[in-house]
């Protein structure tokens, strides 16, 4: 008997030997990578300091030209390793050194088409990509299905937000990357009539690590997608968009050249979430597809909508936060929807105009639509197609106009993916910056796009407005992007609040439920280089002066991120370098105050303005030294926060 199991686990053994077909570690060994042909199907697995994070996954694709998800054989696999510099005034980190190992592995199906997955390798990072083989007279084909894989651990637990289900919501305008999340929870979770999870994803496995989950590169030569919802094992897969999104109009699958790749979905693999904050992956293995037209100019700006609403689009009021932007050194002002009717042409030239003379520069917002979805508000029609955008950017680089806010998309098929890489490529020509709202997940764009400035793609600043759940949730929410949803991207919040009450009288209504120091500190732990903040008038008068002074002197751009501390859903702190100046901040959702000994290495010995919440809750300032050994004491209330700048 015993002879017969020695028997049967050499044969198992051999099989698992015969199976895997590569392996390929990052440049300090901790995170590896294996591939295996099993029974004709591709997959792979990760480990990161030998415990598993990713079990045997799929990968493959279906195409209208064949299968490549089985029968499979391996032709061939190579290595090479990869150096590169760059300089991004755009992203978390001005200066990246990017290394990794690659691997390139060859496969062909049984009608002897090929195909290679590439797959890059770096100290915490995986990025893996399908490029294709013309075959034959083949010049063209369609991608109908990928079956790509991320097995976890059964052991795994979840952060997670919902992919919307499509023409729902305001005007039939989901899904746009506005859902809550989940909360630690299972793998396997089921959740009744689930349309799955978008990009990114976090995975806590255990106490073995974390993991986030991605993709980047798309451009209009893709589908953007999405993680599955998964199985009991799990097991998440890529998914295509739902044919319903834009009102059912274009194809689910992705229209590919051949020879031709497919977009890279990314994997970062930590001990903590460090790696995960501070990760460049997103930017590291694409390359900007055109030259900026000009330099663009980051900055903030003032936006009346946010909190004054639809009634505020008109001359008084937008001269009013013009003025606002003035006081307050804000280099723009965002002038939302109806401004073409409520305002009109001829008058918004004289407007700008009024702005260029305060030295404040215009954003302007219009609607993509467009026939996919019914959102009423103007400018529409005006950004849908070549000629009608090309007449209307023509006059908005006359009169002085330097970016858009464009809003209201329909979805992630590739119809709508060109239609972003034509608003971007057009609007570089006239001289424009892009904002995108209810959008999708901006994917390695802020390279790609000289002229990307940021993306909404999360339950944003406006649904305070218009939910007491989500006013709630406030601080819940904010522990969580700084981990999952700004790490791939900047992600334009339209944050810090100083209103008690978030309506234009701010005496009586909807009550903002988290501190002011709370507020201010999202002004840095949320990244984007273009900041639409939602301060008014009347703060300039009704709130602390130490906190308008912060404001008038916030960056928006940033030489380093540094993870300080954290856990998603509880409280978060994060280091960023701007210049020779850090500003660490963090925000508190626990019911109780915590008290934090922090190690902050990168201002030892030095002194700093700390803004921190009393046992009341109210905004105070003081100086205050860090330790010789860089440790500092900070307390955060419940729904509050702290920021120590450090200024050399």
């Amino acid at each position: 008997m015993k002879r017969f199991y020695l028997l049967a686990l050499l044969a198992i053994t051999s099989n698992l030997i015969f199976a895997q077909v590569a392996s390929l570690s990052g440049p300090d060994g901790r995170l590896m990578l294996s591939v295996f042909n099993d029974n004709g199907q591709a997959q792979y697995s990760v480990k990161y300091d030998n415990k598993t994070i990713l079990e045997k996954s799929p990968l493959g694709f279906i195409t209208n030209e064949g299968d490549f998800t089985k029968s499979l054989k391996l032709i061939e696999h190579n290595k090479e390793n990869i150096d590169k510099k760059y300089s991004q005034d755009r992203i978390k980190k001005s200066e990246i050194h990017y290394v990794a190992n690659m691997l390139t592995c060859t496969f062909e199906n049984q009608e002897n088409k090929q195909f290679s997955i590439v797959f890059q390798v770096s100290n915490n990072d995986i990025a893996f990509r399908y490029e294709l083989s013309q075959w034959g007279e083949r010049r063209a084909c369609v991608i109908e299905k990928e079956i790509t894989g991320f097995d976890f651990p059964e052991y795994t637990t979840t952060f997670l937000s919902s992919m919307m289900s499509p023409m729902g919501a305001f005007a039939r305008t989901s899904p746009s990357y506005e859902s809550g999340y989940t909360n630690n929870e299972p793998v396997g979770k089921s959740r009744p009539g689930s349309q799955g999870y978008v990009f990114p994803g976090l995975f806590r496995i255990g106490d073995d690590g974390w993991a986030l989950i991605s993709e980047t590169g798309v451009n209009s030569q893709y589908v953007a997608s999405h993680l599955s919802a998964s199985d009991s094992d799990g097991l998440y897969t890529v998914e295509f968009p739902d044919e319903r999104q834009n009102n059912g109009f274009g194809s689910t699958g992705a229209q590919v050249s051949l020879p031709g790749i497919t977009p890279w979905r990314t994997i970062t693999v930590g001990s903590t979430l460090k790696p995960i904050v501070e990760t460049t992956i997103p930017f590291d293995v694409v390359e900007p597809l055109y030259e900026a037209s000009q330099p663009y100019k980051l900055g903030r700006s003032t936006w009346s909508w946010i909190v004054w609403q639809d009634p505020s689009m008109n001359w008084d009021d937008q001269v009013a936060y013009i003025d606002l932007a003035a006081e307050l050194n804000f280099e723009y002002i965002l002038i939302d929807a109806l401004w073409d009717k409520n305002i009109g042409y001829e008058k918004m030239e004289e407007l700008i105009a009024y702005a260029n003379s305060k030295n404040v520069d215009v954003f302007l917002w219009y609607n993509s639509n467009g026939a996919f979805n019914d959102a009423p508000q103007s400018p529409r029609d005006k950004m849908n197609t070549s000629i009608a955008r090309k007449k209307e950017m023509k006059w908005l680089r006359d009169a002085g106009v330097k970016g858009l806010k464009v809003d209201f998309f329909g979805g992630d098929k590739q119809e709508t993916m060109r239609l972003y890489e034509d608003l971007l490529s057009d609007g570089n020509d006239y001289g424009l910056m892009m904002v995108f709202h209810g959008c999708t997940l901006p994917r390695g764009w802020e390279r790609m796009y000289p002229n990307f400035v940021g993306s909404e793609a999360v339950l944003a600043s406006e649904m305070l407005i218009f939910s007491q759940d989500v006013r709630e949730k406030e601080a819940f929410y904010a522990t969580l992007h700084p981990f999952i949803r700004n790490t791939v991207g900047s992600m334009e919040f339209g944050g810090v609040l100083l209103n008690k009450y978030l309506n234009k009288g701010n005496r009586q209504g909807q009550k903002r439920l988290t501190t002011d120091v709370f507020q201010i500190a999202t002004a840095t732990l949320f990244q984007s280089p273009m900041q639409m903040f939602a301060l008014t008038p009347n703060n300039l008068t009704d709130t602390e002066d130490f906190l308008i002074d912060y404001m008038k002197v916030v960056p928006t751009t940033w030489d380093e991120t540094v993870y300080i501390d954290g856990f998603p859903g509880k409280y978060a702190v994060i280091a960023r370098r701007n210049g020779q100046n850090w500003y660490i901040s963090g925000v508190n959702a626990l019911t109780d105050p915590i008290k934090l000994k922090l190690q902050l290495p990168m201002v030892a010995g030095k002194s700093g303005s700390l803004y921190y919440d009393n046992d009341k809750s109210e905004a105070q300032f003081t100086n205050k030294k860090v330790n010789n050994d860089g440790s500092i004491e900070v307390t955060m209330q419940p729904n509050g926060g702290f920021v120590f700048v450090n200024k050399n």
